[in-house]
């Protein structure tokens, strides 16, 4: 007999859902919240790692990825101009025959996801969220927004990196620091010779490209701002073309004029990380995801070890009787792989900011990737 039967699931982002979905499939009542009513993850392209399509084959996701997105293998490192660095090793991580790299439209993954999780038999309420939860010796009361309220032998809490059930339950936890970067991201037309995953390192500026279907392509740029600032949105296109032009590679120079066309869609966001310390439950609240271990992109593995704490977690109550056990489970097998990518992310970002040795800022991306392709 499982730990626990009914569960509720806050947030309907990725981790919330493989939650969701993988509780299902183990035989648990799921409802799940989300205060979008459109459950809409917005967003441009996502870098999907080995590591991360493995957690999704284990959902059973994988083959709807390849089909809508685009899998390629290993990683060219480049200077500005063009020079290539090294190539980065992509293998299927262990216990898979994934590809090893790959990338699709973030809103694209989540109709998957949104999808899996109705097949499922996910009882899925959008516009709502919780008002107030409540905990007994053997569950938890909660109300909600829309005026109705349910008892449920488990919470999980995936209500993302600003999430609300942190400040309330985790109150000794500091808000989200910023690194001292942003992230632009655009959708760009693709060149034949791009068919992987690219990247040019330059002075406290890297851009990258992954294929995400069989035309377009994803970019992305990570720029030094040591203050958080608002920048005018106005602005944006010229200031990745600005950006653009500082690598020389006449690939990237091709492409600077698609800044300008509304369809690249450019987005910026400030990066920020926060690693909560364990344990990541307050009684039968449990946060997962973002909510408790948040990095930057610079391992492009953020979505990938959220999915993978909620097969964790959802197996480990699957699979114990008691609930202090499952906990205690699911806590050893996630804090080692979450610690790592967050703070090997801000390595990452440490070293590009200061000017850092680029062999030393692949060698932490190829060891990361070889330690996270370990099995679960």
């Amino acid at each position: 007999m499982a730990a626990v039967n009914k569960v509720l699931v806050i947030g309907g982002g990725f981790s919330g859902m493989a939650a969701a979905i993988r509780m299902s499939r183990n035989g648990f009542d799921v409802d799940l919240v989300e205060i979008d009513p459109d459950w809409c993850e917005l967003g441009a392209g996502i870098t999907i790692n080995g590591v991360s399509m493995r957690a999704l084959e284990i959902l059973g996701l994988y083959d709807e990825v390849v089909k809508q997105g685009c899998v390629t293998d290993t990683i060219g490192m480049y200077l500005s101009d063009g020079q290539l660095l090294t190539n980065l090793p992509t293998p299927s991580p262990a216990g898979s025959n994934v590809g090893g790299c790959g990338g699709i439209f973030r809103p694209t993954l989540a109709r998957i996801m949104s999808n899996a999780t109705l097949e499922a038999g996910v009882n899925v309420r959008l516009g709502c969220t919780y008002n107030n939860i409540t905990q007994t010796e053997d569950g938890a009361e909660v109300s909600f927004t829309d005026g109705t309220t349910s008892q449920y032998d488990l919470v999980v809490g995936a209500d993302g990196v600003h999430s609300k059930l942190r400040q309330e339950f985790f109150p000794e936890v500091s808000d989200p620091e910023y690194v001292g970067q942003g992230v632009w991201r655009a959708i760009m037309p693709r060149p034949e010779e791009i068919d992987r995953v690219h990247m040019w390192l330059g002075q406290h500026l890297k851009l990258g490209v992954n294929p995400v279907s069989d035309s377009l392509m994803y970019m992305f740029i990570t720029e030094d701002r040591p203050k958080k600032e608002h920048i005018d949105k106005s602005t944006w296109p010229k200031v990745f073309a600005d950006l653009m032009s500082e690598f020389t590679d006449p690939i990237v120079q091709s492409l600077i004029p698609r800044a300008y066309d509304e369809r690249a869609s450019i987005d910026y966001r400030p990066l920020a990380n926060l690693l909560v310390k364990m344990p990541w439950n307050r009684g039968r609240l449990v946060l997962i995801g973002d909510t408790v271990a948040a990095t930057t992109p610079h391992l492009a593995s953020g979505a990938g070890i959220g999915i993978e704490s909620a097969i964790v977690l959802a197996d480990e109550l699957a699979g114990n009787e008691d609930l202090d056990n499952a906990f205690a489970r699911f806590h050893e097998r996630r804090w080692e792989r979450c610690r790592m990518v967050v703070e090997n992310s801000a390595r990452l970002c440490d070293i590009e900011i200061h000017g850092g040795d680029k062999e030393e800022h692949s060698a932490i991306m190829r060891e990361s990737l070889i330690a996270l392709s370990q099995p679960i």
